[in-house]
């Protein structure tokens, strides 16, 4: 399978562990201006609500995603790829597993924050069924920029679908 004429790149997602964060950090440093530093990693995973996730090719950590748990909603707090291996479907698979967990009974939406600046990124969420449902004006510490809020609502079609083909794969 190819992504956007690039060869799809298959990944190992895990949780991640306190090994991962040389790499994690690197990745941070080289996705954003103003990136997290380790001591913001370690206070929000130590929260019980708060989540870290890893892509794996082979050895290597080439993505990671933390991400709080809500009552009624999943909420990405951080999330990037390695730029050596954008646009090979890695981003993508760890959003389906992200989106995976979304359930008509308990946290039925997604949601982040993407700089306005950050069209990269805001196009990548496009793509993936996020909608910019507004617009936080001065939203960040570190600068004026404002940011658009992008939200995913979990849709029971899509997964009774999945289902159904999935029904039909087994009986065929």
């Amino acid at each position: 399978m190819k992504v956007q004429g690039n060869p799809q790149l298959r990944v190992h997602i895990r949780w991640m562990i306190r090994r991962d964060m040389p790499e994690v950090l690197e990745i941070e440093r080289r996705s954003f201006e103003f990136p997290w530093f380790e001591e913001d990693f370690v206070r929000c995973l130590r929260q019980r609500n708060c989540i870290g996730m890893v892509a794996e090719q082979g050895e290597r950590v080439v993505a990671f995603m933390i991400y709080e748990l809500h009552k009624t909603r999943l909420h990405i707090l951080n999330f990037a790829v390695a730029p050596d291996v954008r646009r090979h479907g890695v981003g993508r698979q760890m959003v389906e597993k992200l989106i995976s967990k979304l359930s008509s009974q308990r946290r039925t939406r997604i949601s982040l924050e993407v700089r306005e600046t950050n069209l990269e990124a805001q196009l990548f969420f496009k793509q993936s069924n996020f909608r910019a449902t507004s617009v936080l004006r001065d939203f960040y510490d570190d600068s004026t920029e404002d940011a658009y809020l992008m939200q995913y609502y979990f849709e029971e079609a899509e997964v009774g679908q999945a289902a159904t083909n999935r029904v039909r794969r087994l009986a065929g």
